[in-house]
């Protein structure tokens, strides 16, 4: 099995060729099916917009029953999602592994949304759960999780999530050397954590620019 690398395909069909039990740790960061479109890339053209992001929710259920499958005995899973559609996604995720939390990322700015009718949006969840039991290292920490945002004149996708935030989560979930897999890889912000905290990674990606910027953060 071939380790430290991004494959541009789809993560469904490529996980299944994964031996069962391969895998230490998964980190990922799926579309929220909610059809993404902030107010900051209404007002540009540099981003597209995110591939199966609009109600492909067999997507995510064929994802976990893979995910399940590949990982090893005793680890964990750390799954982002929004509010908008968290009663599927916990759902199903609780048809396959044991939801320990779900952790709260507080992004220390606010989006924007709906400016007179809702309040503004400052976090995003975080399920995170074991196959069997999976320890924590080092002391424990709270639930929610302080991280600052990418800001938009350093963003390389959408939905970039700030590498030291990913390697808090490898810290706390696996061993240097493990094997850390990202499904939606996205930008690659999972796969340069995993190498800045000396884990082995595999990564997916669909969009081909969205994995030709990640190749490009590796190859940095």
């Amino acid at each position: 099995m071939q380790t430290n690398v991004i494959i541009n395909g789809n993560c469904i069909e490529e996980m299944r060729k994964l031996p069962n039990e391969s895998i230490d740790l998964i980190i990922t960061d799926p579309p929220y099916l909610i059809d993404y479109q902030s107010n900051h890339r209404q007002k540009e053209t540099r981003f597209d917009p995110i591939e199966n992001d609009r109600g492909n929710f067999s997507m995510i259920t064929d994802f976990l029953d893979e995910a399940e499958r590949i990982m090893k005995p005793n680890t964990a899973i750390y799954m982002f999602c929004s509010w908008h559609n968290v009663d599927f996604f916990k759902q199903e995720f609780e048809q396959r592994f044991k939801l320990k939390n779900i952790l709260i990322w507080k992004k220390n700015n606010h989006g924007s949304g709906d400016l007179k009718g809702s309040y503004a949006p400052k976090y995003e969840m975080i399920l995170f759960g074991h196959k069997g039991r999976a320890l924590l290292r080092g002391k424990r920490y709270a639930d929610i999780l302080e991280f600052d945002r990418v800001s938009g004149a350093k963003m390389v996708h959408p939905t970039e999530k700030p590498v030291g935030l990913i390697e808090f989560l490898i810290k706390n979930s696996s061993e240097e050397g493990d094997i850390v897999l990202d499904g939606f890889a996205g930008s690659g912000s999972t796969l340069l954590a995993a190498r800045n905290t000396n884990r082995k990674f595999i990564g997916y990606e669909l969009d081909k620019k969205h994995f030709q910027v990640a190749v490009d953060r590796l190859n940095k």
